[in-house]
């Protein structure tokens, strides 16, 4: 962590009773704080028995991590660590576990204003104005376009994407992702936080307590259970002085959080150490983040987006108690009737009322669908602070509090009224849902654009496809039940474990090696043991990644270099002779047409003006879902598709635009290679190719994350998620 190993180890040796006595040479030269700072976040400290070290650095060697001996276990009651053999360190267990020294400080906790902390003033002309300048506030705007920088769809757990809906505007207020299991599972993790800086400013005591309010309100309109939650908190404050009142500030803080815990019954199990925030005369609001995580069944997720027209929308309303503190009991019942009613099926969307109040989650919840509201509201109820409160849409009728329940009276439903085609009428006045849309993203658009626009080339290729593709040779040798897909991780590869669990899922055998580096010796053993598995497989798949932390001037050139050796190259030859498939996506893409395997079919075949892949046109890494149509059935991969098929798929690159001529590009439609197209083209790339094939339909090659899909992810996202490359290999191989 951000301590480092000798941190690190000190930890270790607080938990074990133990001691330490060695600093490696290989840190010659270096201090303790040096030491700390060259191993922070890569390494991890791992104490072992002293005649179980060779096995264990025989373990790492094999998983090409790297492994240093630092430290002996001692009874000497003294941690020493020595610099060029002489000590420049030597205490004693005793002052440590005092931590030096013990501190005492007064804390004074300031009286709170007397006012509203969450009624809002909003200026604008009028209504529209007002949304408007409510959606382009700093803590209300769009983050698409920096959240897009990060991949989402790794493991291929992820259950609601962070924007969702047809268009994938609706932001989601959770992190919710399956378990990783080898197997399938539909249990799944939710997680969110809480916090406004404005209120904990005002007083950080109820700022704390309604930063566990709200991460419950967004697991609750996610379709979790509250009552399940377990909380962290992470505390940010001013630098500490001899004036009391500032340690009296996260004093408040605290005591407000815990203030939550027992009335809601929901424990705290870590927390992070207080960080200064101060920078000369500057100092950051009071801050205590709360970030509470429980786990649900992925299968009863509620998304946010409003889905259709015509369903009755709904505000669940929590009102403070007179202290302004949050009702808490109110709350436990409504979110509990709530949770019920979610688990019959009845709630269509929903949204947990945040720093926007309820005009930010009606304008946000829209974007996705283009599904719009024709509502009623007091202007207090639609800009002020509401949090604890949910926004829901539903077909049933709770107009009549009977039919709420007949045992909870603290429910308190307000209809606000009815989703629509795509109009906005707020109060009777109707409002353009572009320009709402605007001024919730175009705040970052300079910094983090959203789309590249296409131009030419780029666009989809209509007049270049064929109406026809030809058929593939069928598997000439015995039929095989479980077909071997043999999965080389290289260094930076991330979707082995995807892949495999794609594969396995499929019906095919799955042998992985590590590809190992650390020496010569390394490479030259893990190149024999490569052509080894590619002799012996029927699949060979190069998954994605980062090759080599995804090397300059174009990524996947190690795994081509790999490729392209004497002995992998001649395995790979015999592989296709028997009628062997290949498939490469993302960074194995990259590695197949820097090869020369795609598009030509055979190694050490590029050219000046050969295809490549390119950094992508947006300038920056995209992590989304798009839709891309099948242009070609020419390949055992493409089995069952037919021509104009779409389906919608994950993908996470920086260098994806894929760059070819014009008259290689003519050659590939027409001989039936180019397999996929963009819909969407978000990438920039030529005549919008998304995967290309080899003339003989063997290998595939693809930017797509086609085997990040599985039951219960994706839930937001509209269109086919199931393109059955995986299952198509198998079958070809059974002769089905």
């Amino acid at each position: 962590g951000a301590g480092g190993v000798s941190v690190a180890i000190g930890e270790l040796a607080d938990g074990l009773d133990i001691y330490l006595d060695r600093v490696p040479t290989k840190y010659s030269g270096l201090n303790a704080t040096e030491l700390a700072i060259s191993e922070s976040q890569e390494r991890m400290a791992v104490v072992v028995e002293k005649k179980d070290m060779p096995l264990f650095i025989d373990y790492c060697g094999k998983d090409n991590i790297e492994v240093t001996y630092v430290a002996d276990v001692t009874d000497s009651g003294r941690m020493r660590l020595f610099y060029n053999d002489v000590c420049v360190a030597d205490l004693s267990r005793e002052f440590i576990d005092s931590a030096g020294a013990k501190h005492y400080a007064d804390a004074a906790i300031k009286a709170v204003e007397k006012k509203d902390p969450f009624s809002r003033n909003i200026d604008g002309e009028n209504l529209q104005g007002k949304m408007c300048k409510v959606l382009s506030d700093d803590n209300v705007v769009s983050q698409k376009g920096l959240i897009e920088h990060f991949d989402s769809t790794i493991g291929r757990s992820t259950v609601l994407m962070p924007y969702g809906g047809k268009t994938q505007l609706t932001e989601t207020q959770v992190s919710m992702q399956k378990l990783p299991t080898l197997g399938l599972t539909h249990t799944a993790s939710v997680m969110a936080f809480g916090f406004n800086p404005y209120i904990s400013e005002w007083s950080p005591y109820h700022g704390a307590a309604y930063a566990v309010v709200e991460a419950c309100g967004k697991v609750v309109a996610a379709g979790g259970d509250f009552s399940a939650m377990r909380f962290s908190y992470q505390e940010y404050f001013e630098r500490m002085t001899a004036d009391p009142y500032t340690y009296g500030k996260p004093l408040a803080a605290l005591l407000g959080a815990l203030k939550m815990q027992p009335e809601l019954a929901l424990p705290s199990i870590g927390g992070k150490d207080s960080m200064s925030g101060t920078f000369e005369h500057i100092n950051v609001p009071p801050t205590l983040i709360a970030f509470g995580i429980t786990t649900m069944d992925a299968r009863q997720a509620v998304s946010p987006e409003f889905k259709k027209k015509g369903q009755y929308i709904y505000l669940l309303r929590h009102t403070c108690l007179n202290d302004y503190m949050p009702d808490t009991k109110q709350l436990a019942g409504q979110w509990s009737w709530l949770h019920g009613e979610m688990q019959q099926g009845h709630i269509a969307s929903a949204w947990a009322i945040g720093f926007g109040g309820v005009a930010e989650g009606l304008a946000k919840c829209s974007f996705g669908n283009g599904v719009g509201y024709d509502i009623k509201a007091d202007e207090h109820l639609l800009f002020d602070y509401n949090y604890g409160s949910i926004l829901f849409t539903s077909d049933k009728d709770y107009d009549n509090v009977e039919n709420v329940s007949e045992h909870l009276q603290e429910v308190n439903i307000i209809r606000l009224g009815q989703t629509t085609a795509g109009e906005v009428v707020i109060n009777g006045e109707k409002m353009e849902a572009q320009a709402l849309q605007q001024a919730c993203f175009r705040r970052f658009e300079t910094i983090y654009p959203l789309q590249s626009q296409p131009q030419g080339k780029a666009l989809y290729p209509d007049q270049l496809i064929k109406t026809e593709t030809k058929h593939y040779n069928a598997y000439k040798g015995q039929a095989v039940e479980h077909p071997i897909a043999y999965i080389p991780v290289f260094p930076g590869t991330n979707c082995d474990y995807d892949t495999a669990k794609a594969f396995r899922r499929a019906g095919a055998e799955v042998v992985t090696t590590v590809f190992r580096n650390l020496t010569e010796q390394d490479v030259l053993d893990s190149i024999d043991a490569m052509a080894q598995h590619i002799d012996q497989c029927h699949i060979l798949m190069l998954s994605g990644g980062f090759s080599l932390g995804d090397e300059p001037d174009g990524s996947g050139k190690f795994i081509a270099a790999c490729l392209t050796q004497n002995k992998v190259a001649a395995a790979i030859e015999r592989l296709l002779q028997r009628g062997g498939l290949i498939l490469g996506i993302c960074n194995g893409f990259q590695a197949l047409v820097k090869s020369g395997l795609l598009p030509y079919g055979k190694l050490n075949s590029v050219k000046d003006d050969s295809p490549t892949l390119f950094r992508n046109d947006i300038n920056r890494h995209l992590s989304m879902m798009v839709t891309t149509k099948v242009v070609s059935t020419a390949s055992p991969w493409l089995k069952g598709m037919k021509q104009g098929d779409e389906h919608t798929i994950a993908i996470s690159h920086g260098e994806g635009k894929f760059v070819i001529s014009e008259e290689e590009a003519k050659h590939l439609f027409e001989n039936n290679q180019v397999a996929f197209c963009y819909m969407d083209n978000p990438n920039g790339s030529a005549y919008s190719i998304e995967g290309i094939l080899s003339p003989d339909g063997q290998i595939l090659g693809k930017m797509g994350h086609s085997e990040r899909y599985e039951e219960d992810v994706f839930g937001n996202i509209y269109g086919n998620k199931y393109q059955p490359l995986f299952e198509n290999a198998v079958s070809y191989f059974r002769k089905a």
